[in-house]
């Protein structure tokens, strides 16, 4: 499988622009019979779902779970998770609290050990109490993942989200 992640606050222009650069990075994958792998949420989830079915490739989502119950999301992961269900070949669930930092790292760290690539949409800076991207590279790295960084020319962060690293 292939799975992505990267900074939680990107632009929309950012977005726009890595939806059609992962399409045609996906499209090689998806000849090949891969399937993606995307944890739901809005921004960088959604943009990943979008090529990769664009490209022609499986995607499977996944959705937090309490006792084997879908868990609920935070507002603005609703819609985005609507869309990537619709998306989706398939669905699974995993047993973790969306509204803990800590929870969401330990299921991607979980997510990234099923699959053989990563995609970073990364602009080199390191993990700081929000945006976990520098770890879970390392940690990809660290478990055999091969990771390929993607940091378009004119990618940004959101000015007003954006925290000091």
């Amino acid at each position: 499988m292939i799975a992505v992640v990267g900074h939680p606050d990107l632009t929309v222009p950012t977005l726009t622009l890595l939806e059609e650069e992962l399409r045609a990075r996906l499209a090689e994958f998806a000849r090949a019979g891969k399937a993606g792998l995307v944890r739901a949420g809005h921004g960088l989830p959604l943009a990943f779902g979008r090529a990769a079915r664009k490209a022609g490739m499986a995607l499977v989502t996944v959705l937090p779970a309490r006792n084997g119950v879908p868990a609920q999301l935070a507002e603005p992961d609703r819609k985005a998770a609507g869309e990537l269900l619709l998306l989706s070949e398939q669905v699974r669930l995993l047993e973790y609290d969306p509204a803990d930092r800590g929870a969401c790292v330990g299921a991607d760290e979980n997510l990234l050990r099923s699959c053989v690539r990563l995609l970073a949409v990364w602009d080199g800076s390191p993990s700081n109490g929000r945006d976990a991207t520098a770890h879970l590279v390392a940690f990809a790295r660290s478990h055999g993942v091969d990771v390929e960084v993607l940091w378009p020319d004119g990618a940004e962060h959101v000015a007003t989200c954006r925290e000091a690293s």
